[in-house]
């Protein structure tokens, strides 16, 4: 069963990638992509977004199409669709992003859907891998590959459905360290999908017993962290107001033992902010409003400004003029050490101190700044000796990189100065105030 697995991943982004490399250690595999310049760069060695060190990536690449060429594994790049036709397996881990009004946006599901149903063949199994509501491939993705391909589903081709689990930037927990939920559009073929996963996880898997119950697993998933983290950031809301440290409270609360520890913070990213969307729309479709889900998404939605007004008013404390006032955003990824900036929070932190009148400057080591300047109009920059001003009136931690844990902030702010630290990272002793 093994060697006759000929798998096409679309997609090669931060979860498309490192499944792609993992399963040409032991499949055929080939990595198709419309990024062309993303695929040059990936058949050349290097993965821009440092999921994959160069190595383990070189280690698995193929100079021609592993499956035309009979080869048992290996991994080629492409962005030729064509390339895809000799694939029997078809693992699809586009982006499901919302739009302007926070509405699941599916369009690259259904694009990557008629790419694959251009070269779906009798037998062939499609798995999606993107995040989405319950219902999705089997009443969204299903009829477009029947459309396209003139097919009938559960007769000519199957479906199965296996949520991403990737952390961006965590080299901990990668893709094969993470259990794997698997499911099949037939007993089956969730038998198939389950033993293909199986085969490379070595953290094991789990068959749900429908496509659906898997989609809500994945949704699910998200939308509890949301509600944790937004309870955590009511609270510090609430403790800035009594002049109470929050994490000092975060601390003595969690020396109990069933204490869930989370913390109060900025939330982004393809993940948490975008996934409690497709359940609340989900919800609201079927007559359901969402209250607790949509109250948290708008209460972290709303901690960039917060952190924005906290930092004024201590400007204001010390008779720091904060209109023209110059600060220092350190950071303006999703998260710590990670080049990953889709639907940064950090740029309402920015945004907000502008509005204010204050002339804002970032670093960020991580990131490539014409993108930063591309998706948000932000200059960033790299170096922070050379480029950046030596004395600002305040200093923003908004991202916890390694980089900056052992800044010395005495020789970046004015004596009267200020720092704020959004993650709660520096020692106390080092800050004015923490989120």
């Amino acid at each position: 069963m093994k060697k006759e697995h000929k798998i096409a991943i679309i997609g090669l982004g931060y979860v498309g990638l490192p499944l792609a490399r993992l399963f040409a250690t032991q499949y055929p595999v080939i990595g198709f992509d419309i990024n062309e310049k993303r695929v040059d760069d990936l058949q050349n060695g290097t993965d821009s977004t440092l999921e994959l060190d160069n190595e383990v990536l070189q280690s698995v690449l193929v100079q021609k199409n592993p499956l035309n060429e009979n080869m048992t594994k290996g991994l080629f790049c492409s962005a030729n669709s064509n390339d895809l036709q000799n694939a029997n397996v078809y693992i699809i881990t586009v982006p499901t992003p919302v739009d302007k009004h926070n509405r699941p946006d599916l369009t690259p599901l259904y694009k990557s859907s008629e790419t694959v149903a251009k070269v779906l063949k009798k037998n062939d199994i499609v798995i999606y891998e993107s995040t989405v509501y319950p219902g999705v491939t089997e009443e969204e993705c299903v009829p477009v590959l029947e459309k396209v391909s003139g097919l009938k589903f559960n007769e000519d081709f199957f479906v199965g459905y296996s949520p991403e689990r990737i952390n961006p930037g965590d080299k901990e927990h990668t893709v094969d360290k993470i259990l794997k939920v698997t499911s099949g559009s037939t007993p089956e073929i969730g038998k198939i999908v389950d033993d293909l996963y199986k085969s490379v996880i070595t953290a094991g898997t789990h068959l749900a017993p429908t496509i659906k119950v898997a989609e809500a697993s994945k949704v699910i998933e998200n939308s509890q962290r949301d509600l944790n983290i937004a309870f955590m950031n009511e609270l510090a809301k609430i403790f800035s107001l009594m002049d109470i440290d929050t994490h000092d409270v975060l601390e003595a609360a969690g020396t109990k033992w069933n204490f869930l520890k989370f913390k109060p913070g900025l939330v982004g990213g393809h993940c948490i902010g975008v996934d409690p969307f497709y359940l609340a729309q989900k919800a609201q479709e079927i007559g359901y409003y969402s209250e607790l889900i949509l109250a948290a998404r708008r209460l972290n939605d709303s901690m960039g400004a917060f952190v924005a007004s906290q930092v004024v008013k201590l400007m204001i404390k010390k008779d720091i003029k904060v209109k023209g006032s110059k600060i220092l955003n350190l950071g303006i990824t999703f998260k710590e050490n990670c080049p990953d900036i889709r639907n940064s929070k950090a740029i309402d932190v920015i945004t907000n101190l502008q509005d204010y009148g204050a002339e804002v400057t970032t670093y960020d080591p991580w990131v490539d700044p014409k993108e930063v300047l591309e998706e948000y109009g932000i200059v960033s920059h790299l170096n922070l000796k050379n480029t950046l001003e030596t004395e600002f009136d305040a200093v923003i931690l908004t991202v916890a990189h390694q980089e900056f844990l052992d800044i010395d902030f005495n020789k970046l702010i004015k004596k009267s100065g200020i720092v704020y630290d959004v993650k709660g990272v520096l020692p106390k002793h080092n800050i004015d105030k923490r989120l």
